[in-house]
């Protein structure tokens, strides 16, 4: 189980984010950026921030469910979009996916991604505690 820490004398977060994030005794998943693709592999949300933002961590939320994971595992995100401001104002769809503690946060703007149409990518680091985590099938052929 994570617990997150704010620092009384480092600036107080604004958002769904913590300073720090302290970890261990669980499984660490790496989560590959997801951009706004439908389970279909079709875009969702063309020049819709808010729309790309929900998919984008429905995806992530996903993910992280089909190997025992929760959001609330999540303690790094990686967050890239073209338009900060836009981005910024999307905090209440964040806020549907995260409670606290909040997950370390860092949010660069970038000029573009490979498709025009998507304006948000989201990558980050979960720890599962073992008592949830399931190995998926295919991984456990592999481990084996």
């Amino acid at each position: 189980m994570a617990h997150s820490f704010d620092p009384p004398h480092v600036w107080s977060p604004f958002g769904a984010f913590s300073q720090c994030v302290i970890a261990g005794g669980g499984q660490v998943i790496y989560l590959k950026g997801q951009i706004a693709r439908a389970p279909d592999g079709q875009i969702v949300g063309s020049g819709d921030m808010a729309a790309q933002v929900e998919q984008v961590l429905q995806n992530i939320s996903d993910i992280l469910g089909s190997v025992g994971g929760r959001m609330s595992d999540i303690v790094s995100l990686q967050q890239f979009t073209t338009d900060i401001q836009a981005f910024m104002g999307c905090g209440a769809v964040r806020a549907r996916f995260f409670n606290a503690p909040f997950p370390v946060t860092t949010t660069l703007e970038v000029s573009s991604f490979y498709d025009p149409r998507l304006l948000v990518e989201v990558t980050g680091i979960a720890e599962i505690p073992l008592d949830r985590f399931i190995l998926p099938e295919a991984a456990r052929e592999k481990h084996q």
